[in-house]
């Protein structure tokens, strides 16, 4: 959990990396959206 221009700034230099930005959340967002971020994660793992 890094600010998000950090997030964007590290995603443009790995190769294959997706930036998701819930709106409104904390440090906690995988749980405030978990139903999202399970199915943006399983999403990427499957590539």
């Amino acid at each position: 959990m890094v600010p998000t221009k950090n997030s964007f700034d590290l995603a443009r230099r790995l190769p294959n990396a997706d930036v998701v930005v819930y709106p409104d959340a904390g440090h906690g967002g995988i749980f405030q959206y978990h139903e999202q971020f399970v199915a943006e994660a399983l999403d990427f793992l499957q590539r």
